[in-house]
């Protein structure tokens, strides 16, 4: 065999690989792209895999598309970082003006007014940020949250219970499950 003809196997076999790595690279985008194939993931995870699955879909429902958005957004989560809850709703209020299609904007507002005792608008703005994304747990577990805090377990559980077919593993979700069961079995929900 010749150095020539090794030569040219080795740089075959190299091009195989590098044209190998891309796909995979391709693919491992693609599904950090992919909501429902991410939520899919997610439901058969094991518990170390869905918390890789979870920031991946928090990240992926953190884009909003535009700059300014992503701007407020951040100035928003800033300001609820720094308990100042006031700022952040302002931020967000900005943000969804600007984007009202982006329901992050819509949850992340709800977030601020809850943490701002402001309970009425935080159920309106989790409500639309659900519309918007029904697939969001983390909104549908604030809002059990919400309804646990104004004494209506029922709705409560079944807010917890959407959240949970949605993310198993979700440890929060899965303690206000057990915590509320008890109190709603045999009534109608």
């Amino acid at each position: 065999m010749s150095i020539a003809s090794t030569n040219l196997k080795a740089i075959v076999a190299a091009s195989i690989t590098f044209v190998m790595i891309s796909v995979a690279a391709q693919a491992q985008e693609a599904d950090l792209n992919d909501e429902s194939e991410l939520l899919e993931a997610l439901v058969q995870a094991d518990p170390a895999e869905a918390k890789r699955l979870e920031r991946q879909l928090q990240a992926l429902w953190s884009k909003s598309g535009s700059a300014s958005a992503d701007l407020l957004l951040k100035r928003g989560r800033e300001a609820m970082d720094a308990e100042d809850y006031r700022a952040a709703i302002e931020h967000f209020t900005a943000l969804t003006d600007h984007a009202p299609e982006f329901a992050e904007g819509w949850h992340m507002r709800a977030s601020a007014f809850y943490n701002a005792d402001l309970i009425g608008p935080a159920i309106s703005d989790l409500e639309r940020a659900l519309t918007l994304n029904p697939n969001n747990y983390t909104a549908m577990l604030g809002l059990g949250h919400i309804l646990e805090h104004i004494n209506q377990p029922e709705l409560a559980y079944d807010a917890y219970v959407r959240a949970q077919s949605i993310h198993p593993h979700h440890e929060d979700v899965s303690k206000a499950v057990s915590r509320l069961a008890p109190q709603v079995q045999g009534k109608s929900i």
